[in-house]
């Protein structure tokens, strides 16, 4: 998608011969999820390739690295529920393995705290920091969050404020996801009771 979105951008891709377009995109399209170095400017790539990269950014390396996100296994079970949801399907099943409900429901808790968290320090950003491009200020902090190193150069012109908010968020982006994987890792005490079931509807 980067290759095909930055091939007639004069100043990312296209003065690039076809070898160097497919190896610029490929390294750009690896690095969002792992280091933090580029081969493309990022300040001057297109902003649907800039919203492609945060969302790179958010979903993150795969666990056991030192990448950040939320990981590529709690993407994927994610998107597996949605899939049996809409085939009908009880169970979250993946090569002939079935997810267990604790599994679904772990991966739903790390996403929508993660993503409340950048919702929440871009909102403060955009207080902080007027004047400032909105697609920059939730690039720098999902890039802060899954601690990936990538800028578009707004970093260094933020506020104080700004820059403490950035700080805490990619504390909270490293240590923030590690610690809640194994908070609601723990076991869990079993009610003695159950709530009769209620009905809401859904969409």
């Amino acid at each position: 998608m980067i290759f095909i979105l930055e091939y007639n951008n004069p100043a990312t891709l296209k003065p690039m011969s076809l070898s160097g377009k497919i190896l610029g995109a490929v390294y750009q399209s690896v690095t969002p999820r792992t280091a933090g170095s580029n081969t493309l400017s990022i300040s001057d790539l297109m902003p649907t390739t800039l919203f492609l990269i945060i969302f790179l950014m958010f979903i993150g390396a795969s666990p056991g690295s030192t990448g950040g996100g939320i990981k590529t296994t709690t993407f994927a079970i994610l998107i597996g529920a949605v899939k049996s949801q809409i085939r009908g399907k009880e169970d979250v099943t993946f090569f002939g393995r079935r997810m267990e409900n604790n599994l679904i429901y772990k991966s739903l808790t790390v996403t929508v705290i993660a993503l409340f968290l950048i919702i929440f320090v871009t909102m403060i950003l955009t207080v902080t920091e007027p004047g400032k491009d909105f697609l920059m200020i939730f690039f720098e902090t999902t890039s802060a969050f899954s601690t990936v190193g990538l800028s578009m150069g707004l970093t260094p012109e933020l506020s104080q404020i700004g820059k403490v908010m950035i700080i805490i968020t990619m504390f909270a982006g490293r240590v923030g996801p590690l610690t809640l994987a194994f908070a609601i890792a723990k076991k869990r005490k079993e009610d003695h009771y159950r709530y009769p079931s209620g009905k809401v509807m859904i969409g």
